[in-house]
């Protein structure tokens, strides 16, 4: 007879076919485990589970070490890229500083100096004096507005500049250019530089908005259909004017003011660097004037564009223009900045300001 001791059942492989404990209940003639063998398994399963709860407490350990040192890293690299940023913005300071203290050169302080737009005693008569050693001048990115009564020849100063009249006496400067002189053709070279918006904006009526303002881009450039419809686009954009709504769109069917931002687009399209406005809120309602001034102000703030702007709005005046001049009696009678005219003492100016 067999001794269980000498065979352990724990020791002996079991079957492919044993049938799973969990399934079903061992059969009553099962042979039983020895109670050592139960023992044995159950110091290794402790075994098991102590060794497992110690992995599992070590990597613990690890990842809390990991956890302690990870934000003091970042803690780190943030400090190192503030202090990157630091000096990265001193640097930038000292080199402004550097540039602002630096004498400009010649040739940029030649050009800085040079007025864009300057009368030089300019002197013009019909049956009557009109005007008489009218002087100003205009620099980059400055807009003058010149304002005064009517019929005191503020208008005549624009066709001055176009070079639609020429002077009697005195002198018209563009760019440096003295062009009373010019041929009939280099003046209108001189006129590709310049763009002009009429009073009552002066659209052509049998023309859509697309073709009024393409009208300059087809008369004196080279741009092919798809360049000019890109410009159109672009520049009543600029004068806040959706191109999808507004192009195909007549002048009557447009207000009054988007018919001036249209007239301005056109003045803008052969992007020039003169404008010339001939009483631009003249007839509008106070919120559309708001508006057209912030567009000739925008103008000179984004792309440094010359402005002579003749008006009688006092208060649309002071808001745009960088400098002043008062026509009065058929001469400059004041040339100076808003703040400057408003504390003039002179009787005319306060009676003409009206209290402004």
């Amino acid at each position: 007879m067999t001794d269980a001791r000498d065979g352990r059942a724990g020791d002996a492989p079991a079957p492919d076919d044993a049938p799973d404990e969990s399934v079903a209940p061992p059969k009553e003639n099962a042979t039983p485990i020895p109670s050592g063998a139960a023992s044995d398994a159950e110091r290794d399963a402790e075994g098991d589970a102590q060794r497992e709860a110690e992995r599992r407490f070590t990597g613990r350990r690890a990842e809390d070490r990991a956890a302690e040192v990870r934000p003091e890293r970042v803690r780190a690299a943030i400090r190192t890229e503030i202090a990157a940023d630091e000096a990265a913005d001193a640097a930038e300071a000292a080199e402004a500083a550097e540039a602002a203290q630096a004498e400009p050169s010649p040739a940029a302080a030649a050009e800085a100096a040079r007025a864009v737009v300057e009368l030089r005693d300019v002197s013009l008569s019909f049956d009557r004096p009109i005007l008489e050693n009218v002087s100003f001048e205009a620099h980059r990115g400055e807009t003058v507005t010149v304002v005064g009564e009517s019929g005191t020849g503020k208008s005549t100063i624009l066709k001055l500049i176009l070079r639609l009249l020429v002077a009697d006496r005195g002198h018209v400067y563009i760019n440096g250019q003295d062009i009373e002189a010019l041929t009939f053709q280099e003046a209108l070279d001189i006129r590709q530089h310049m763009g002009m918006v009429f009073q009552g904006a002066a659209l052509f009526d049998s023309l859509s908005v697309f073709e009024n303002v393409a009208y300059p881009l087809r008369e004196h450039t080279k741009l092919d259909e798809d360049q000019i419809l890109s410009r159109v686009r672009e520049k009543l954009e600029y004068v806040d004017l959706d191109p999808d709504q507004v192009l195909e769109l007549s002048p009557a069917e447009l207000s009054g003011g988007m018919q001036k931002r249209v007239g301005i687009a056109r003045g803008l399209a052969a992007n020039p660097q003169i404008m010339l406005y001939d009483e631009p809120t003249s007839g509008l309602d106070p919120l559309t004037t708001a508006t057209i001034t912030h567009l000739i102000m925008k103008l000179q703030h984004d792309l440094q564009v010359t402005s002579i702007v003749v008006t009688h709005d006092i208060r649309s005046a002071f808001r745009m223009a960088s400098k002043v001049a008062l026509l009065h009696d058929r001469h400059i009678t004041f040339f100076g900045t808003p703040e400057e005219m408003a504390a003039s003492d002179d009787p005319y100016i306060q009676t003409f300001l009206g209290g402004y």
